[in-house]
């Protein structure tokens, strides 16, 4: 904390509000690598920030293990709703994002908080691991299948344009083709824009890796790509149906797969690629979509915004 960084977009910048974590989740080796969780004070983040956006920065990204239990261990308690709303009066600052959220101790407050702020992206990252309850219990995650998925509505209901996205774990020690097949009903009920799909793996030091249950790799491997079978289709579906709309991009770099082309992320975190120069550069830019891919899109520019 404190080191000079160095920042390979000007345009967008990481900030960690507090270090280490608290959950102890079976399959992870966090809270015993980076210890127990610790939070950033108040000023010393809004400093930071202010700091960036006089640099030029126009998008934050905040974050920790678990934003939502931020300010727990300050001397004057805070929660995360309220250092959002704080972030988000800075003057300059386009865009907000933030990850990683718990579930169990994401607050409708915070949901609210999104909803208000135009400069706080219509977008949440919510890992939810799997959808079997009895997996969960193992898993140490302290919510079930349905208290996630009433999370959902909450956000939807308050931002019916939000895009969700999540982490789902295939293959936890004991998981049966029952556990599997509740994933798979998590997914077609949430209807998830994105997700970040793993085969468990042991870390050894974690009471996972001494579960007994393991499974074997061929079953992981056939219920991870059952999982995906259900879970494309659906963000596939979600890319297609945005074909002739428009968005705000903050233009970050060349396209990684067309050297020829520019990219950025709109405010609901699409991959947009479109035509145009360097000069674009760090610039916000509207664009049209017009060939949506499966897990991009690409578009044209129709006027640049800042």
């Amino acid at each position: 904390e404190g080191l000079p960084v160095e920042r390979k977009i000007s345009s967008k910048a990481f900030v960690n509000i507090m270090y280490g974590c608290n959950n102890f989740c079976t399959y992870c080796i966090v809270p015993y690598t980076r210890g127990r969780e610790r939070s950033r004070t108040p000023e010393a983040i809004l400093h930071e920030v202010t700091t960036l956006v006089g640099q030029g920065v126009k998008e934050v990204i905040l974050l920790g293990q678990n934003v939502n239990s931020y300010g727990k261990t300050l001397e004057e308690p805070m929660d995360f709703p309220d250092l959002l709303k704080q972030v988000s009066d800075i003057p300059g600052l386009k865009r907000i994002r933030f990850m990683t959220s718990h579930p169990k101790d994401l607050s409708e407050k915070l949901l609210e908080v999104m909803a208000s702020r135009e400069n706080i992206c219509k977008y949440l990252h919510l890992p939810v691991q799997c959808g079997s309850d009895r997996l969960l219990k193992n898993m140490n995650r302290h919510y079930t299948k349905e208290q996630y998925i009433k999370i959902i509505e909450q956000a939807r209901a308050l931002m019916p344009e939000i895009s969700i996205s999540t982490d789902l774990i295939v293959g936890f020690p004991g998981e049966t083709e029952e556990d599997n097949a509740e994933t798979m009903d998590l997914i077609r009920r949430v209807e998830y824009d994105s997700a970040f799909t793993f085969m468990y793996s042991r870390r050894t030091g974690t009471p996972a890796a001494e579960y007994e249950e393991q499974v074997p790799e061929d079953v992981k491997n056939r219920r991870f790509k059952e999982v995906l079978g259900v879970l494309n289709p659906i963000a596939i579906r979600k890319n297609k149906s945005v074909n002739g709309q428009t968005f705000e991009v903050l233009v970050e770099s060349y396209s990684k797969t067309n050297g020829n082309m520019l990219s950025g992320r709109s405010q609901y975190n699409h991959v947009i690629n479109f035509e145009g120069d360097e000069s674009l550069l760090g610039k916000i830019v509207k664009v049209k979509i017009t060939d949506p891919r499966n897990f991009s899109l690409n578009a044209e520019i129709i006027e640049i915004l800042e």
